[in-house]
């Protein structure tokens, strides 16, 4: 039992590693994780869905041959249905992989499981009518996040050893800075979009990115690695993975505008700054200017056009929808083709705003949310006697997905 609790502990490059050296089966791994699954999940409720079938003794020799890993459920694994937490998707069976999941495939992971999402995944929360409430990994009256809130808790929990998000509004880096986790959103299109659903098509190509998340940075960078690449079913993906740049200069973001910043949140963003200069990394404050208004066309994007496209898929049905999808719909009317061209101007400009900003400071260190893992359901919270809501709460996160820059979160701290 002592191996078991060891093995599903690795880091999933040590995993991969010890697969290598035959120091390890894949049958073992598979094993040890399908037992802490079994002993962990009725109290985070983390997994949708559970694969009964074990790797073979001779997994290949890819990159991840061997090793456990999970899949949202927002993309598609053939013969298996594709929920996204919504009771209006049972029946549903995927036809084919979607891009990142073959990527996985062909890298040699063996796949787990699917995990738990909000419905349609558009929520800081994840709980739905299908699966129920998904709780953090160390208090169950707290959330692990959304959208890829599952993900978040299985990999924080040794469910699993890696995982596969996406992130359209800080649905990979928020989870991940609720459990103590690294998870990354790359810059748009790196990553196939294909074979998700809800689907990447349209205004959402914009602003969502697929992503991996794991317990390490490390773990990060090997799964990035695997699943980028040319999508020949998503007309914008990207075929080249950008070079690594020599050392920059470091700029620290403090918070964005004046929304105040947790002390504890802030006191890791200042532990980092200081580790940076002790690793010999150059830093010096920024503040950014002229990004009031990137927050709110976020939100027109992922939320006004989001909604618009929820309530067609509802339609007739909206009083069956979980809170989750409900209470972020807005009844704002369609927009016209004037404004929509309006506002992909000014995402343009705003772009153009935070480069001018960041070519002194290509790498900015920030916090990915104004507070710690907040209890189910809270929405406001009190910071230096300032009451700040969700959404503002949000901002450090939101910004980059109008952008499209990537955007890393990794563990550097834990609160009370």
């Amino acid at each position: 039992m002592i191996r078991v609790i060891d093995i599903t502990t690795w880091t999933l490059r040590e995993m991969a590693a010890r697969v290598r050296s035959r120091d390890v089966k894949p049958r073992e791994l598979w094993e040890a994780h399908q037992r802490r699954i079994a002993e962990v999940n009725p109290r985070i409720n983390a997994f949708v869905r559970v694969f009964d079938q074990e790797p073979t003794e001779e997994p290949g020799d890819g990159p991840l041959a061997g090793v456990p890993v999970t899949v949202k459920d927002t993309f598609d694994i053939a013969g298996i249905p594709t929920l996204a937490g919504s009771r209006f998707r049972e029946g549903h069976v995927a036809e084919r992989d979607a891009a990142a999941v073959a990527r996985l495939k062909a890298a040699g992971a063996a796949i787990l499981g699917k995990t738990n999402v909000p419905e349609l995944a558009n929520s800081y929360e994840t709980d739905n009518n299908v699966t129920g409430r998904t709780n953090h990994p160390t208090d169950p009256e707290r959330t692990p996040g959304g959208s890829s809130g599952g993900e978040a808790s299985a990999l924080a929990s040794f469910c699993t050893g890696g995982g596969l998000g996406s992130d359209g509004g800080g649905s990979i880096r928020v989870p991940a800075h609720f459990c103590g986790i690294a998870g990354f959103k790359p810059t748009h299109r790196m990553i196939g979009g294909s074979g998700q659903f809800p689907s990447f098509d349209g205004p959402a190509s914009m602003v969502v990115a697929p992503g991996p998340m794991a317990r390490t940075v490390g773990d990060v960078r090997l799964l990035f690695r695997a699943i980028q690449g040319l999508d020949d079913r998503d007309s914008m993906s990207l075929p080249f993975a950008l070079p690594a740049s020599e050392k920059p200069v470091i700029g620290v973001v403090r918070q964005f505008g004046k929304v105040p910043v947790d002390p504890a949140v802030a006191s890791a963003v200042e532990s980092a700054s200081t580790t940076l200069n002790e690793l010999g990394f150059a830093t010096h404050d920024v503040v950014l200017q002229g990004l009031d208004r990137a927050p709110n066309v976020w939100a027109f994007f992922f939320a006004q056009l989001g909604s618009m496209a929820a309530k067609s898929f509802l339609e007739g049905r909206l009083s069956e929808a979980h809170w989750t999808i409900t209470e972020n719909l807005r009844d704002s009317p369609a927009p016209d083709a004037k404004t929509i061209v309006a506002m992909c101007a000014e995402r343009e400009r705003l772009r153009t705003v935070a480069l001018s900003q960041m070519q002194e400071t290509p790498i900015l260190l920030m916090p990915p949310f104004s507070v710690p893992a907040f209890r189910h359901r809270e929405r406001r919270w009190q910071i230096e006697e300032q009451s700040v809501s969700l959404f503002a709460a949000s901002a450090l996160s939101v910004i980059w997905n109008l952008f499209g820059f990537p955007a890393l979160v990794q563990p550097l701290g834990s609160t009370a």
